[in-house]
This record gives structure tokens, C-alpha cells and sequence, in this order.
């Protein structure tokens, strides 16, 4: 390992290296992505521009920028830059990933039989367990308290290989909360509805900042060792250069709190004003004014409108708009 100019503002943006395994990654993601639309657009069917420059811009962008930026640059002799790196790979990329929503593509641009399995892996007992909102929050959690508090950090830095194992590790682990959330399609219990997803979402966002609130007040380095044998004689004292990397893990993770729970709750209204429109377009056409009602008043109770004596939302809605029925 060459000794590294000092990180200055200007470097933080110039100073890129190419990493083979991400680059094939994101090749493949963007292009499985890019045929899907491809796909949808010549049958004449539209796919949102902005779930498109999500993926790209944001998914794909965040994992270009942890494993090819100044991140991956000087992530061996700095601690804080490994951090925001981790971070981006665990919180940001999986993020940009699933408001791309590409579940659903892969549903719609999939010939049947392939989309069939793709519906028959995302109910399978091992991905319902992975995915369920509980396992997959602690599994995050479980995730970057492993990386830092296990010999698996300190390892990735002398490893090649294992190196790339845990950028996998870091985003896969991060989709499996994230995508489920923000997917339109079935991948939740029933019970996950938007307000409990809002709850869940809130939820994560605290546990996402105790990592960085556990390496921010750590006593003991974190890969210590290994930075205090490779730290440049220009880079701040290590301790304090964990608490900066500590203190960068509780500040993106309480950022992309927001924008997710933004993202749920307009996902939210756009399915509650969907189910209206459709509520009232079925109303329009199975309304019919009734007309008097020959007999007794007894026989009168026994022939009243359904929608005066179901409980359904059909009904509700129908004596909302007849107040003197």
C-alpha cells in the first residue's frame, strides 16, 4: 500500500479507483434494469422516469461512489471514510434501489413462466422469514455490529476478497429491509399496512444510529491495530478519527430516515386516493335509485337497501352521499 497524499476537500472528489467485482455489479443490476423498461416501453406500456433516476442516480450511484470514490481510496487508512462507506452501502444504495421498485419491473417485463417464479421466490418461506420486517431490521442491526465488533472489519482490510464479501454483505443486507417496504407488489404480511410500515420505518431509523452512536463512544479502536499501523502521518489522531466515522453513521442514518418515511407515506396517499377513484367508479355503476317499496312497514324493514344494512365500505360511502336515506 503506497502512502496516500492528504485528504483534502478537493481530493474527496477527484480521487476515484476502479473496482472490477462493483463495476460488474452495477453493469448487471443497470442493465437487467434498463432491459426491463426496454421491455415495457416497445408493448406500449410506461414505466415512471422517476422510479428509473432512482435506481440509476441514486441506487446505482451510491454504490459507485462507496467502492470506486475517495471512500474506497482511503478507506484503509482512515476509519471515517470506511464508515460512510459502509453506510452508503447498507442505507443509501438499497434505498435508491427499491424506490426503483424493481420487484414490480421484473414482474411486468418478465415472460409469465419467469414471473411466476420470481412470484413463487418472494412467498417462499425462506425469503417470507428473511424479509419480515422484525428479522430484517435486526438483521441490519446484527450486520454492522458484526463488521465492527468482530475481527470481520479488520480482516476485509488485509483480504482482497472478503473485502468484497462485505460490500455484498452490507447490501444485501440493507435490501432485504428496504425493498419489501417500498415495493408495490405483495412481499409483506398483510398486516404491513402503510401506517404500519410508517411505524416500522421510524423504528429503523432509530436502530440504524446505534452503530454509529456504539463506535462514537467506543473506548476501544475499532480495527486498531490495523489503522494505527497504516494511519498516514498527516491523518488526525485515531480515536478521534473514529469518533468523525461514528459521528458520520448516526448523521446519514438519521438523514435517509426522512426521505424513506416520506416515501411511505406518498406511497400511502397515492393508494388510499386509488382506492377511492376506483371505490367511486364501482358506486356509479352498481347505484340504481330505488323505488317504493309496496306492503306493510313490516315487510318495508324487511326490503330495505343493502347499503343501509352492510357494514361494508360500499356501503358506508353509499349512506354518506343518500343523508336522508
Amino acid at each position: 500500500m503506497g502512502s496516500l497524499p492528504e485528504l483534502t476537500p478537493g481530493r474527496l472528489f477527484t480521487s476515484w479507483q476502479w473496482d472490477l467485482p462493483a463495476l460488474l455489479l452495477v453493469a448487471l443490476l443497470g442493465g437487467l434494469y434498463g432491459w426491463g423498461v426496454l421491455r415495457l416501453r416497445r408493448r406500449g406500456e410506461p414505466w415512471p422516469v422517476a422510479r428509473a433516476a432512482a435506481f440509476g442516480l441514486l441506487g446505482l450511484g451510491a454504490l459507485v461512489v462507496a467502492t470506486m470514490s475517495a471512500l474506497a481510496v482511503y478507506d484503509r487508512v482512515l476509519f471515517w471514510p470506511a464508515a460512510v462507506q459502509n453506510i452508503l452501502l447498507d442505507l443509501i444504495a438499497p434505498l435508491g434501489l427499491a424506490l426503483g421498485d424493481p420487484l414490480r419491473l421484473a414482474l411486468r417485463a418478465l415472460p409469465e413462466p419467469a414471473a411466476g417464479r420470481v412470484r413463487r421466490a418472494m412467498t417462499g418461506r425462506t425469503v417470507r422469514v428473511l424479509t419480515f420486517p422484525l428479522v430484517s431490521t435486526v438483521l441490519v442491526l446484527a450486520t454492522e455490529l458484526t463488521v465492527y465488533f468482530t475481527p470481520y472489519f479488520e480482516t476485509a482490510l488485509r483480504v482482497g476478497w472478503l473485502h468484497q464479501v462485505m460490500y455484498l454483505h452490507l447490501l444485501l443486507a440493507g435490501c432485504l429491509f428496504v425493498v419489501p417496504v417500498l415495493t408495490r407488489e405483495e412481499a409483506l404480511p398483510r398486516w404491513c399496512t402503510h401506517p404500519v410500515r410508517a411505524a416500522l420505518v421510524f423504528l429503523d431509523g432509530i436502530v440504524d444510529a446505534v452503530p454509529g452512536i456504539v463506535v462514537m463512544t467506543h473506548g476501544t479502536l475499532i480495527a486498531g491495530a490495523w489503522y494505527l499501523h497504516h494511519a498516514p502521518a498527516w491523518s488526525p489522531d485515531v480515536q478521534h478519527d473514529q469518533q468523525v466515522g461514528g459521528g458520520a453513521m448516526v448523521s446519514i442514518a438519521e438523514l435517509v430516515a426522512l426521505p424513506f418515511l416520506l416515501a411511505i407515506l406518498v406511497q400511502w396517499a397515492r393508494t388510499e386516493r386509488a382506492e377511492t377513484v376506483a371505490l367511486d367508479r364501482r358506486l356509479a355503476t352498481e347505484l340504481v335509485p330505488a323505488g317504493p317499496v309496496q306492503g306493510s312497514a313490516q315487510e318495508s324493514d324487511l326490503v330495505r337497501p343493502w347499503w343501509e344494512t352492510e357494514n361494508s365500505a360500499v356501503a358506508q360511502r353509499i349512506r354518506q352521499q343518500r343523508p336522508g336515506s
